[in-house]
């Protein structure tokens, strides 16, 4: 179902700041941080504050049409509909690498079998050092 759909469905209005927010999250085609999505709005309706947009993009979490991320240094944003991945970002260089969803399956049978517990990994960071960095570090 689309961001709008949902936000239609869940009784939001369909403002034209909410339409544009959804149709940048929707076109970027892979993350976009926060920051970005402010200046596009802002490029297309100079008007609009950040909080409207943080607003929006709080909703659209909750409502699970995006996911947030938290890459240390910044939040970043996708479409749920492009699917769960993880990300691998070295702490060093900045280099970010995307992992499959199934990266944690084990961890979660195992949280789910020892303890009762479902965990949610639908889209980690996880911070260290790539290959790359730790080889300069020894």
């Amino acid at each position: 179902m689309s961001c709008l759909n949902i936000l239609k469905q869940k009784g939001f209005k369909l403002t034209p700041q909410r339409r544009l927010i959804v149709e940048i999250i929707h076109d970027a085609h892979d993350h976009i941080s926060a920051d970005e999505i402010i200046s596009h709005v802002q490029q297309h309706m100079p008007g609009v504050n950040k909080s409207t947009i943080y607003r929006t993009l709080e909703i659209l979490e909750q409502l699970g049409a995006v996911y947030k991320s938290d890459t240390s240094d910044r939040f970043i944003y996708h479409h749920a509909e492009e699917g769960h991945h993880h990300h691998l970002v070295c702490t060093k260089c900045g280099k970010t690498e995307e992992c499959p969803e199934d990266l944690f399956s084990k961890v979660e049978e195992s949280l789910a079998g020892k303890y009762g517990f479902r965990a949610n990994f639908q889209h980690q960071v996880i911070n260290g050092l790539c290959n790359k960095c730790r080889k300069r570090a020894n």
